[in-house]
């Protein structure tokens, strides 16, 4: 389910809502792997991944690219139709290590110590269904594996007044829900360029979480 900022009036958190999102253009988001995904995840030994709200494929795309097996997941099929047509046209040696998903994260349990990488980036669910939904995922994560959120700061989104201001979180809420069982390597608000609606450029602040389970 890919739950990223929308600014065309609130957000629905179904599979018709997300279609019809996606039919609106020919391509959505950017194509580009999210910075911070490629920041955080480019030092990781490859392993299996999951990419939770996958969307058009990009991240998932550059994670096999860089050797890992991936499970991509989204609760809209005309994304993952497009995320699949991206991913062959890459070469079907990249291709064949991703695995495209449909599934409802309000609901979708990965199974635990599935993973060796878990990135959500931009997912934004209503409360308590958010927690619900981390705590799936942190379960998912292997031993000496990675959980990896990223969202956009609460402050960045207020400040803007976008659909998610609500279902915002910082690294610090993120990291105090998390168990024992993680030792926390990153918990910060890291900027990023970004443009404005004009075009123009600006840094925007993201909400960075990077967590490493112990055996």
């Amino acid at each position: 389910m890919t739950m990223q900022h929308d600014h065309h009036g609130e957000i629905e958190f179904t599979q018709d809502y997300w279609d019809n999102r996606y039919l609106t253009a020919d391509r959505l988001w950017s194509g580009r792997p999210n910075v911070q995904l490629v920041a955080q995840a480019a030092d990781l030994q490859p392993g299996d991944a999951l990419d939770v709200g996958c969307g058009e494929g990009a991240d998932a795309i550059w994670l096999a690219g860089q050797g890992w097996h991936v499970t991509a997941v989204d609760v809209s099929a005309v994304a993952l139709d497009r995320a699949a047509r991206h991913a062959a046209a890459q070469g079907s040696e990249l291709a064949a290590r991703i695995t495209w998903q449909q599934a409802d994260l309000l609901s979708w349990d990965p199974a635990a110590a599935q993973f060796d990488l878990v990135s959500a980036q931009f997912m934004y669910l209503p409360h308590p269904a958010f927690e619900d939904m981390c705590a799936r995922l942190a379960a998912a994560v292997r031993p000496r594996g990675t959980l990896l959120m990223v969202g956009h700061h609460p402050d960045e989104v207020r400040a803007r007044g976008a659909a998610v201001a609500d279902m915002a979180w910082s690294a610090e809420q993120l990291a105090a829900a998390l168990d024992g069982s993680f030792e926390i390597v990153v918990a910060a608000a890291i900027e990023r360029p970004a443009t404005d609606a004009d075009g123009q450029p600006i840094a925007m602040r993201d909400t960075v979480l990077r967590a490493c389970r112990r055996l």
